[in-house]
């Protein structure tokens, strides 16, 4: 008998492979896993307990002031300021911890418990773009604000507007008398390390107190950045 052609023989099939190579697919997704890891590392996001976004320190921008018009010097040292004590999205409305509040119209005056630093298990109450304690506030309102309260308005709230904040600040760092010695002046003769260290008695994260944190290496940068911003 003859031998039938090729295409009517019987197909064999093949064997079933139980366990193809994976090899290539598991390598394909190593990789991509690293390079997702890669990305993370390289631009972290960071986020407070209200779920805020800040960018990278490499990035960091220091928020403008509500304030217009003064010494871009001291303009530029508020923002740093600022930057090392409530970088968030909404500095002015800034508890410490990173919780807000919506009613400026007086300092807030919430006690939160530290939960870091030296301090732990303290209260304070600091608030705002500058972290100001309830009673330094009435402190530095009482000398500095510019629109102290009406003599019929017994409770005496002095306002905690962000541009009532950044006025004081500013008027607070413009006094030679507060701090024995003329800020404005050290910054434009370029030493704003001296003025860091001045100030780190009140502000701690300013390299020279108690409490530095991520933003304290940066600040050089920040200010320098804030600077160039102010001059235009």
């Amino acid at each position: 008998m003859d031998s039938l052609p090729p295409y009517d023989r019987p197909v064999t099939p093949a064997p079933r492979v139980a366990n193809r190579d994976r090899g290539p697919i598991l390598w394909t997704t190593f990789l991509l896993l690293g390079v997702a890891w890669l990305i993370s590392t390289e631009n972290p996001l960071k986020f407070g307990r209200s779920l805020r976004w800040w960018p990278a320190e490499s990035d960091v921008i220091a928020v403008p002031l509500a304030m217009e018009a003064g010494d871009p010097h001291v303009r530029a040292l508020m923002r740093t300021i600022s930057a090392a004590e409530s970088y968030t999205a909404a500095p002015y409305h800034t508890l410490y911890g990173g919780d807000l509040v919506n009613d400026l119209t007086h300092h807030p005056d919430k006690c939160v418990t530290i939960v870091v630093g030296p301090n732990t298990g303290d209260c304070t109450t600091a608030a705002g773009r500058y972290q100001f304690l309830t009673t330094t506030w009435l402190e530095k309102a009482d000398a500095y604000h510019p629109e102290p309260p009406r003599w019929y308005s017994w409770w005496g709230n002095y306002s905690f507007e962000p541009i009532y904040q950044d006025e004081v600040v500013y008027r607070w760092l413009s006094d030679p008398a507060a701090w024995n010695a003329d800020i404005p002046e050290l910054l434009r003769q370029g030493q704003l390390e001296d003025v860091l260290y001045l100030l780190s008695g009140t502000w701690t994260s300013l390299g020279y107190g108690i409490e530095n944190n991520s933003m304290t290496p940066h600040l050089q940068a920040i200010y320098q950045d804030a600077l160039a911003e102010e001059l235009q």
